[in-house]
């Protein structure tokens, strides 16, 4: 029998679909997995969901039902969808919106038993192709993570709706997949875990080598056409790079520092409005220093997150003042049991990330304009 401590992976969406006018003819894209519908949306997008997304699934002779998401992904929210997706009849579901509206829609099809369709309205994160949904209690405080057996069954990434979005969100997508090679490679170094709790594969950290490539290829030149709201290849290329290259190459290649450095920095008061792309760029920042990182790969990361306009010091990211007793607990929660810093490829102690958590914003402070 195999030794499942030796099993790698690779893991992602079935379909994932990028162009423009996908939200006008969805019905292509989902009638292979089924024909009535039940449609979570986000507010802001619900009317011209009904209207473009509903006439394309009339005109293929297939049905569709529009429910609003109650801005909180909660089990009680979850099971609310899980009630009404019966009392439609429906044999898929389709989640268009941003993450919490997209988790919805994955819990309430694995419940459910049935196909999912996952149509993002910002390209903030990779979290559209990841099986994976992060549920909350009804205070909002966090509650739980939901793993889930498989990736959705397409992703559709409609450019023009992405590049509309507020272009902070567009850098912030930037920044979480920015740190997805590095993370990736200390993890592969370590043999460490992987998203589905197996191995790493060459392939994924292939894939999240080939994310970040792209991003110094094209990010700089998208975000300029996403802040004037307009599609071009870059931006196409880089919406493939931050949702499905980034997505594929975490699930499959591993997290490590940034992302451990960033869930100590979620108890952080005055960055309660950061991002989580801003945040996890710069938990990078401090990955990098952990690493000792040769300084032309810091600074054209450095150099990077700047041309795009992510935050790069702890005071661009809302910090009003340094509290050495509040960045330590930040320190100690990075390395809580369970969480991506033990794929690091050597120990790492609170202490250590403490230091370079105050070297790497003393670094970007150096760097900052």
């Amino acid at each position: 029998m195999t030794n499942a401590k030796y099993v790698k992976s690779v893991t992602s969406p079935k379909k994932f679909i990028i162009g423009q006018g996908l939200l006008a003819s969805i019905n292509d894209y989902m009638k292979t997995f089924g024909d009535s519908a039940y449609v979570i949306c986000d507010e802001f997008i619900l009317e011209r969901a009904k209207e473009e997304a509903g006439r394309s699934i009339q005109n293929g002779s297939n049905k569709a039902i529009f429910e609003k998401f109650n801005y909180q992904i909660t089990k009680q929210e979850i099971e609310r969808h899980r009630d009404l997706s019966r009392k439609a009849g429906a044999n898929i579901i389709v989640g268009i919106g941003g993450g919490k509206t997209l988790d919805t829609a994955k819990a309430t099809a694995y419940y459910e038993k049935l196909p999912i369709v996952i149509f993002p309205t910002i390209a903030s994160t990779d979290a559209p192709c990841t099986a994976l949904a992060v549920i909350y209690k009804e205070d909002g405080s966090f509650d739980e993570y939901l793993f889930l057996p498989s990736n959705p069954d397409i992703v559709l990434a409609d450019t023009g709706i992405l590049a509309a979005a507020p272009s902070r969100f567009f850098a912030a997508g930037i920044g979480d997949a920015l740190a997805t090679y590095f993370e990736a490679r200390a993890c592969y170094r370590s043999f460490g875990d992987n998203l589905v709790l197996m191995k790493p594969s060459a392939t994924g950290l292939g894939i999240a080598r080939l994310c970040y490539e792209s991003l110094l290829r094209n990010a700089v030149e998208a975000k300029i056409a996403v802040d004037h709201h307009v599609v071009t290849r870059a931006v196409e290329e880089t919406i493939e790079a931050t949702i499905y290259l980034s997505g594929v190459g975490a699930e499959s290649g591993g997290l490590a520092a940034a992302h451990a450095i960033h869930n100590g920095m979620t108890a952080v008061e005055s960055l309660h409005k950061a991002q989580h792309g801003e945040k996890v760029t710069f938990g990078l920042l401090a990955q990098l220093v952990l690493e000792n990182a040769p300084r032309e790969e810091l600074e054209t990361v450095i150099h990077l997150i700047k041309a795009v306009n992510l935050p790069l010091t702890l005071k661009d990211l809302g910090m009003e003042k340094f509290e050495e007793k509040e960045w330590r607990q930040v320190a100690i929660d990075a390395c809580a049991e369970g969480d991506t810093m033990g794929n690091m490829p050597f120990p790492v102690s609170p202490d250590d990330v403490y230091q370079a958590i105050v070297t790497a914003n003393a670094i970007a402070e150096a760097y900052h304009d």
